[in-house]
Order: C-alpha cells, then structure tokens, then sequence
C-alpha cells in the first residue's frame, strides 16, 4: 500500500502535525490545544466554551477558572469570547529545554459543580535561537608528524531549539591542510572535527586560524561561529586512550556534598611530558561546573553541590585526558540520579467555606483541595484522612482533588468553632507526612431564650436613698451568638397603691441594672414586687421572666417627737409643782415622745440632761418619769429647771429636749410668799419685775376674793331655788368642797390638777400673771397682765351664766 503522506516536505507535515494537535478530545478525559511559542499575550489556543459545552456567558455565571500548582500562570480565560488564551509569552526553552515534546498541563474548574477538566497545551517550537559555541575561540594543538587523516575534535556548539530548528550542520572557512568532518552521537548532538589533509610543517606555519560556522535548518536559517587556534607541535605520535568510551554511575539523591562518584582513567604509552596525562570537562555548561568537581590529576569526580532528583534525573558530561604533547581523548560521563522520599506532601486549597450555618444538612461541602508529592514512585503516592471524632468526612474527586463534607446536623452552642486537621502522607520508607488545618465556624441561629441564673431575686435598699441610684442587677445568659444573644431588658408594667411602677424604679435596657427613680420612704413604701423581662434581639426573639422583690430597709431618719409637756406657742413656759413634803420617788411630772422610724430606731431613752439642782430629781430611762430623788430641803430653791433628753437608739442616734420648770412649795401662797421676800435687786429691770410681781399678786387676790363671793351667791341662790337646785346639783356633786374653800382648797386644787402647772427656767424672781382660757398650761404675756378688768368681768359674766365648774389655774413667769 502506498504511503499517503509520500511526497509531503517538512512544512506541510508540521501544518498537518499543528492541526491535529489543536483538536480536542485527543484521549478521552481530556481536552488538547497545540500553540507556538513566542506570540504575543492574549493569543488565541483553544475553544474552552465548546469542548466544555457552554455558551461563553455562561463562563462566568458558573464560575469557571484555570487552577494549576506550582508554576506562573501561562493561560487565560478570555470569559467574553470562551475562549483559551495566553496570559503573557512564551518561551518553550525555558520551560522545557531540549525535550522533543514541550506540553504543559493544567486544570479548569467549574466552580458551581466542582467539576474539574484536565487540559494539556503543546507548545510548538520556533526558530528563536543561534546555534551558540561556548568560547569564541578555541586552541587546538596538532604535531607536526601527524599523519594524514588525522582527526582533531573540535568544540560544538548548542541549540536550545528542537527539531529542524536545532543544530544541522557545520562549515569550516576553506584553507588546504584541513577539511571538516561531522559525527552524530547517541543523543542526536552533531560533533565537528578537523580532519588533517596535508602533513604539515611547524616550521613554514606554526599557528593555522580557521572559522567554524554552526547552521540550524529554521527558515530562515540562523548561525554562529567561533575561531579556531590550530598550534602546530613538535612530534608526540601517541594519543591518550580511555578505558571505556562511557562511564555510567547511579547515586541517591541525598548523598553528601564532597562524595566521591567514580574515576575515569586513561592511559598513554609515551613517557616524559607526553605521557603526563590531565583530566577536565569538555564543553561542560556551568550547571555541570557548579553540581561537579573533576580531579586533574585523579580523575575522581565528586559533588560539589546537593543533588535533587526532582530538579534533574541525569547529568550527561564529557572528559577529556590530555597528555603533554597536546594529544587528548574524550569520554562521556552519565550520572544517574535516584530518588529518595525528600519531598513532604503538600497540600493546595482550592475552594474553602469559611462559615456553616448550624441547621445545615448533612452532606454540605466545606472545601475542595488538591493534594500532591514532588517524589516518584511510592514516595509520591499520597493518602489523606481526618479525625474520625469530628462531623466531617474526605471523599475524592477527579485527579487528586477531594472534597470535604459535613455527616450530620452541627450544634453551634456546643461547639462553635472546628479546627479540621487534614493529614497528607506519602507511601515512602520512612513516609513523609504534613498536616493542614481547616478553621469552620458554625454560625448561629435562633434556637435558644435567655436565661436568668435564678428563679427569683430578692435586694434591700435603703430608705432616703439617692435618685438615680443603682439597686440591684440581673443578668440573663443567651447561650446563642451576635445579634441572638444580644438581651435587652424591661420591666412587666404594674401598678403599686395606684402609681405606676415605673415611677419608683427603671431599668437600663442594655446592662439589667435597676435605679430609683426617687428617694423612698420606708413609713410610706416598704417592699415592691417587680417581673423583669429578658428578650434577645433575634427574628423572632425570645424572651423570659424572672421576679424580682424590692425591700426598703429603714434609716434613722426621724428625730423622737415629744408629746408632752407641749411646748407652749405664745413663748412661755409651763410650771410643774413639786411640794416640799414629797417623799423621794415622788411622780413629779412624766415626759411622753414617741418616735416615727421602727425597730431599734424607735426605741426612746430618756436621761437628765441639765438641772439647776444636781441630785435633786432623776428620769426614768425608758419611762420618762421625773421624781424627786431625795427629800425636798428649806434651802431648795422655789424655782428648779430641768432639762430633759429624749434619745433614740439608731446609727446614728438623734435626740430632742425638752425644759420643764418645777416650782417646789406646798401651797400657791407658799409660792407667792416665797416670791415675795425675794431682795429687790439693783437692777433697774429687776425692779420692774418686782412691780409687776406686786400688781399681779394684787390683781390674783381680788380676782380670788370676787371668784369666792360669787359662789357663795350662788350657792344661796340655789338653795332658794330648789328646782333649780335640782336641776343643776347633778353638775356641782363631782367637784370636792374643799376645792373650793380656803388655802387648803386651793392647794388640794393645785396638787389634784398639778400637770396643769409649770413654771418657767428663770430666778426665783418671777412674775405672776392671770391665765388665759385654755388648757395649754402657758404664761400670759406682759400685755395681758395689764388688762386685768376685761378678765374680771369675763369671770363675772361667766358667774352669772351659772357655770357648772370653774377651774383657776396658776402660772409663775
């Protein structure tokens, strides 16, 4: 059968090649584009949208993008037109050096279905390298009594492109004694030498220059050339010779800088200098110079730098060993390098949700990731797992791809936050392992009401608090997060005694902190019974109750009140009368006080504060009593003034007193005589006292002989009128005679109403004055002791209106 591509030249097969390669579903799985190297940034490679089956806008809605690991992105989405093209130029040498087929592959995601495709792009070659020698010039050293034929080798030179486009051939410029030869070795790389055609003649010429020119077989054709030294030396018939044309050596990838590989050796049958044999690399790149050392004189080949298997599998060198007639030979050197487990897996997130909601379902994908080992073989096979304790399963996708799930309902209340370890370990001896960690927070919902920490709270305040006062403070606990733990607070609208009770207390909505909105008073408020309610902020919020009592605890804040005596309210003072036969222990008078406030606050204790006769009286301490403490004296003054104090029993104690003015006599004329032998003082105004004394003394005499008369006319009267005397002996039988009659009925009077008496903290030297008609127990004022007729004919009238009782009361100023 005939060959249907006979006939067809270098350029319509690499068309043929282009086309083919450009057209997808190559191998199934798998999408193929062929682009040459070199074009500018956003040329054209591939159809994406077709070979996925998408329309071009759809690109974007389902969040297609190119994901690749480990290198600069080469590639690009054109989402407008769906197509493939390329991120920047190209350069094929760089990415692949001299390999025959330069492909690079990567993946594109589909990120709505995380669905991943493999794609693999060849880039083609063109002709964008010279041929390149490494020296510009180059000695070459040849006896004179070289034969014809002689062969010399000479430098190559490199091309980094491939195919047609690499090195194809060599010229020599022309000249007699040498012609050019070409050799191909294993590796395809074509070898110059200059091969002797005429003996030659140091002494006619010593140095021969010739031009070697290196030609690729591009279109256009490109070149270089180097200048080639040939010295012409005096006879050394025997060249150097190897022991093998090639050496091989296999060595581990982790040996230590400074190990010895091999040693080449080569050996020459002349003596002296001709026989001296040195050892260099031939034409090495600096790769080679940097990674290895060769001995000169040994020939040992050592490292001078670490190996790494993944950077470079193989070293392919050339050695020559040239003796001191500059006769050499070459040799090729391979160093195979073997892989050991040195790489740690690692691993590249490529899609991660950072956040779940708790209510999610089971099966809810939390990341997508790839994982992978530089290695080869079983050291770079890869296993990936989780702890089995946690709600999250590994499920593998396309390539080396895997998804991470959720198993069951999430629980944010009981834990909130996972911190996902995701082992990668490889299969090598020892195996390798690293770990990644996945932090997943699980957001909140709305699943749970506040809580009080106890059923019911109970605090005291205080009366006569401050406004604006903390009382007390509730906290409700939300176990939820952000705005569904955020807990406001309120109180249950009441009333108390007909008020709101929000007019006693508010609460701060945000804190729970409860303040008087006024001063309480424990007499009137004495415990409040308040609902505070907890509401969260979520949708729709939950709330709880929790009461809360509010006791008022009572201060001491009320000064003890005394009842009696009454303090008088036209400035004067009441007279107790104490007469001098009292026994010690005589009720002289009783202090009564009460105190508003309760408990030890209200408790009374009444002591002696001041008196004008020390040891004379004495209170009771909790009665108030005041007796005599002793038998009165002649030399006991008419006139005793105590002060009395009333204490209550707070913290701290507050008190009030009270001044009580005794008059010490047996009788009212006791009284007056004693008043009346009072000296007349040198005192302008003691005088006048003792005048108004004198005149009230008079007037209270008349007063007393007018009040008598009329009732002895009265008594007349009625026993005339024995109706009358009937009618009204009913309101004279409860009035004793004696109260009536005499010095001993006005002093039975006084005794029988001596609370009615008081007398006031001045000296002896008081004055008299005429009652006025009230219960009060008060002295007159001066004025009213001046109109003493009106009073008269007050009592006359009252006389003649035949009252039942007349009461005369006697008071001392």
């Amino acid at each position: 059968m005939a060959d249907p591509l006979r006939g067809w030249g270098r350029r319509e097969l690499l068309l043929l090649f282009l086309f083919l390669g450009t057209q997808p579903g190559a191998r199934a799985g798998q999408i193929r584009y062929s682009v040459r190297e070199e074009l500018d940034k956003g040329s054209y490679v591939g159809n994406i949208s077709k070979d996925l089956g998408l329309e071009p806008q759809e690109l974007a809605e389902r969040g297609v993008r190119i994901i690749s690991r480990g290198r600069t992105q080469l590639f690009a989405l054109n989402l407008g037109s769906g197509t493939l093209v390329t991120a920047g130029r190209i350069d094929r040498e760089e990415l692949c050096s001299q390999t025959a087929r330069c492909l690079v592959s990567f993946n594109i995601l589909v990120e709505n279905k995380m669905k991943i495709y493999g794609v693999e792009v060849e880039i083609i070659d063109i002709n964008d390298n010279f041929p390149r020698f490494r020296d510009e010039e180059v000695k070459v050293k040849v006896n004179e009594n070289a034969a014809t034929g002689t062969r010399l080798v000479l430098p190559f030179a490199r091309d980094a492109d491939v195919g047609v486009n690499s090195l194809q051939s060599y010229q020599l410029s022309s000249n007699i004694h040498f012609s050019l030869d070409e050799k191909s070795g294993s590796d395809g790389q074509k070898y110059p030498e200059l091969v002797l055609e005429q003996p030659l003649d140091r002494e006619k010429v010593a140095v021969h220059n010739l031009l070697l020119t290196a030609l690729d077989g591009g279109d256009p054709v490109l070149s270089s050339t180097t200048h080639i030294c040939v010295m012409v030396l005096d006879a050394n018939d025997n060249a150097p010779q190897f022991t093998r044309s090639e050496y091989r050596v296999s060595v581990l990838e982790n040996v230590p800088v400074g190990t010895r590989l091999l040693t080449i050796t080569a050996t020459d049958p002349d003596e002296g200098i001709n026989g001296k044999l040195t050892y260099s690399f031939r034409n090495e790149e600096d790769k080679i110079s940097q990674t290895f050392h060769l001995d000169s004189i040994l020939g040992e080949i050592s490292t001078v730098q670490s190996l790494d298997y993944e950077e470079s599998r193989f070293y392919l060198m050339e050695v020559v060993a040239q003796d001191g007639g500059a006769l050499l030979a070459s040799a090729k050197v391979v160093v195979t390098v073997q892989d050991v487990n040195d790489n740690v897996p690692e691993m590249i997130l490529t899609s991660l949700t950072s956040s779940v909601s708790e209510d999610c379902l089971p099966g809810t994908v939390i990341a997508l990731f790839s994982v992978h080992d530089g290695d080869s073989g079983e050291n770079g096979e890869i296993a990936c797992s989780i702890s089995r304790n946690l709600p999250f399963k590994l499920e593998k996708s396309v390539d080396n791809y895997y998804h991470l799930l959720t198993t069951r309902a999430l629980d944010r209340e009981e834990i909130s936050d996972y911190n996902i370890t995701i082992t990668v370990i490889d299969r090598g001896n020892p195996p390798l392992s690293t770990e990644n960690h996945i932090s997943l927070k699980v957001a909140d919902i709305n699943d749970n009401p506040p809580i009080f920490p106890h059923t019911s709270y109970s605090t005291y305040i205080p009366e006569n608090n401050p406004r604006g006062i903390s009382i007390f403070s509730v906290n409700a606990h939300d176990p939820d997060s952000g705005h569904n733990a955020q807990v406001t607070y309120s109180l249950a609208k009441d009333m108390f005694q007909g008020i709101p009770l929000s007019s006693y207390v508010s609460i701060n909505s945000d804190t729970g902190v409860l303040f008087a909105l006024g001063s309480f008073d424990y007499e009137q408020v004495r415990d409040l019974q308040l609902w505070v309610t907890a509401r969260d902020s979520g949708d729709p919020p939950l709330s709880s109750n929790v009461s809360l009592s509010l006791f008022i605890l009572d201060q001491n804040d009320n000064t003890p009140e005394i009842l009696y005596p009454t303090l008088p309210t036209d400035g004067s003072t009441g007279v107790e009368l104490a007469p001098r036969s009292a026994e010690p222990g005589y009720l002289v008078t009783k202090v009564v006080a009460v105190d508003r406030d309760s408990g030890q606050n209200a408790w009374l204790s009444y002591r002696l504060l001041k008196a004008s006769e020390p040891g004379l009286f004495v209170v009771g301490l909790h009665t108030g009593e005041v007796r005599t403490a002793r038998t009165l004296l002649d030399r006991d003054a008419l006139k005793q003034s105590l002060v009395v104090a009333v204490q209550d029993h707070g913290q701290p104690p507050l008190s009030a007193t009270v001044t009580l003015t005794v008059a010490v006599a047996d009788s009212i004329p006791d009284v007056l005589e004693e008043l009346g032998s009072l000296e007349p003082s040198a005192n302008p105004d003691d005088s006048s006292l003792t005048l108004y004394l004198v005149v009230a003394v008079t007037v209270v005499s008349c007063v007393f002989l007018a009040f008598v008369i009329v009732l002895l006319a009265l008594r007349l009267r009625r026993w005339h009128k024995s109706h009358l005397l009937q009618a009204s002996g009913g309101g004279l039988v409860g009035v004793p005679a004696s109260h009536f009659v005499g010095v001993d009925g006005v002093r039975a009077f006084l005794q029988t109403y001596s609370h009615e008496v008081s007398l006031t903290a001045d000296s002896r030297k008081s004055h008299l004055i005429f009652p006025q008609p009230n219960y009060a127990d008060t002295l007159i004022s001066q004025e009213s002791c001046e109109k003493s007729e009106p009073l008269l004919i007050s009592e006359k009238k009252n006389a003649n209106e035949e009252l039942d009782v007349v009461q005369v009361s006697f008071f001392f100023q």
